[in-house]
């Protein structure tokens, strides 16, 4: 049996969108169930579109997501280059064999003279396809004389190469994911396999390069289907073994229909990049906004591929473990931002209290705000079970390093009562007589005070929150108040009193 080698080959032309980073992890748990090799190449034979920073953010996004390569540019590997345009003369070559086999042919046509052409069909209804029923009729080696066209090879003329589409042949081949697929050659065009740049297509370069690279199986994305008769052909015409093809369905929008893409993102608030893309026209990522890689791993695997089983929870060992390509669906998957933040909740949960207070630690001291590890620990436990990211550890606990400035009007107006001030003055000379200010000390003298007193407990309480956080938010109050001490928990009765009293 032919060893398990799989790549994966985006185009340097930009932040890598999600869908290619599914298609990366797809190939990768392919490869690695199998006891397979994952290649990463990298195909930039499109030079006019090659973006600066895109090579390396492909690299970057790959090794956050823990997707390890075993051969690529960084990696090496005897079955490089990895980078395509680093042996454009040898996809040269390959194509001029395919021409003097016949499976190919020069066209000297200008991009003007075929823009006129398809105005022209287009006027009339029709589709201008560049194939056997307008080929005899345009200027290229198969309509033109022998001589004729090697002088203009010659003269400098420029020219491509197409391919040459058989006539009115039904094609049979198959997808492992879409079963049995028939089409007729007379639909398709003659591609160009090579361009007048001196640089061959992707379907050129494509096929070469999984032939040299002995790729068994494609594993890309459906927006390639159309492509497939083509390359079929190509290894047909060459005389090699064809790999298995598999085309993965796409993601799709939240709402609405088509593809999921970065305006989606944009008005709906999510990102749909794995790393925060910093050139020309910025773009967040996963990793920026809080997401941790296991999560966004968890969550990218299950978009178009179902376990059989009621599991939602993977760890990248049991996705290998699972994985099968029977498993992935034809139809496109629906993007759920909700539900990638559930995957990133579970993950946070089930992250250790000292870790993640060192994570919490690094977003406050960008504050100016340091506290020891030991203390946040305390403070992450008071809280987690609300959060789903580090950086919403702030929001639910901004008060345990900043006094409040400001104080709810609305509870004010609910909860403030003419006896208030001076319930909260008896509340701050009984919390100054306790030595040992701790939750269970506290709770339990100010609950007997109370008592005693005979005040409403939740009158007082509500105020006490009111002025220690600013709100009717966080956790226990007796929790908040032994973490930032006696001394801060006496500064801000008599601040709120001050403050709320004039407000009320």
């Amino acid at each position: 049996m032919q060893p398990v080698r799989v790549r994966f080959a985006p185009s340097p032309t930009g932040p890598l969108h999600i869908g290619g980073v599914r298609t990366a992890l797809y190939n990768y748990l392919f490869a690695k169930k199998h006891g397979g090799i994952f290649i990463l190449r990298i195909e930039d034979t499109d030079q006019t579109r090659f973006v600066e920073g895109a090579e390396e953010y492909i690299m970057e996004s790959l090794k956050w997501c823990g997707i390890n390569v075993d051969e690529g540019i960084k990696e090496g590997g005897k079955h490089g280059p990895y980078r395509q345009s680093d042996k454009k003369d040898i996809f040269r070559q390959y194509a001029g064999t395919l021409v003097e086999k016949g499976d190919a042919y020069f066209a000297f046509d200008t991009p003007e003279q075929l823009e006129k052409l398809r105005m022209d069909s287009e006027k009339n209804g029709n589709t201008f396809i560049y194939n056997s029923s307008v080929r005899g009729e345009l200027k290229n080696s198969l309509s033109l004389k022998e001589t004729d066209w090697r002088n203009l090879l010659l003269q400098g003329v420029p020219y491509v190469i197409r391919y040459k589409m058989p006539l009115n042949e039904d094609l049979h081949f198959d997808d492992m994911i879409r079963g049995h697929i028939v089409v007729n050659t007379d639909t398709l065009d003659d591609k160009v396999l090579f361009k007048s740049d001196g640089m061959p297509t992707y379907h050129l370069a494509n096929i070469v390069d999984d032939h040299l690279m002995e790729i068994s199986h494609v594993i890309r994305g459906e927006e390639w289907l159309p492509s497939l008769p083509l390359h079929v052909l190509l290894y047909r015409s060459f005389g090699w073994r064809a790999p298995l093809f598999a085309h993965l369905p796409l993601l799709l929008k939240p709402d609405g229909k088509g593809k999921l893409s970065k305006r989606d993102g944009d008005r709906m608030g999510f990102p749909v990049f794995p790393l925060f893309w910093p050139y020309g026209e910025t773009a967040k990522g996963y990793r920026e906004e809080g997401y941790y890689p296991e999560a966004f791993v968890n969550m990218l695997a299950l978009l178009g591929w179902n376990p059989g089983t009621e599991q939602e929870i993977f760890s990248m060992e049991e996705l290998i473990d699972a994985f099968s390509i029977e498993r992935v669906h034809k139809s496109g998957s629906r993007f759920d931002p909700e539900k990638a933040k559930w995957f990133n909740h579970y993950y946070l949960q089930n992250r250790d209290n000292n870790q993640l207070a060192m994570e919490f630690r690094e977003f406050l001291r960008a504050k100016g705000i340091h506290y020891d590890i030991v203390h946040l620990e305390k403070l992450i436990g008071l809280v987690k079970e609300r959060v789903s990211f580090v950086k919403d550890f702030w929001q639910e606990t901004d008060f345990f390093f900043v006094a409040p400035e400001t104080y709810d009007r609305e509870v004010i107006k609910k909860k403030w009562k003419p006896e208030t001030p001076l319930q909260l003055t008896e509340l701050k000379s009984v919390l100054e007589n306790i030595d040992e200010f701790n939750p269970s000390v506290t709770e339990q003298t100010v609950k007997a005070w109370i008592e005693n007193k005979g005040y409403n407990i939740g009158a007082v309480m509500n105020a006490f929150r009111l002025v220690v956080v600013g709100a009717s938010r966080g956790p226990h109050i007796f929790d908040i108040i032994s973490w930032i001490g006696k001394e801060e928990t006496l500064k801000r009765i008599d601040k709120g009193i001050s403050i709320t009293g004039e407000q009320a």
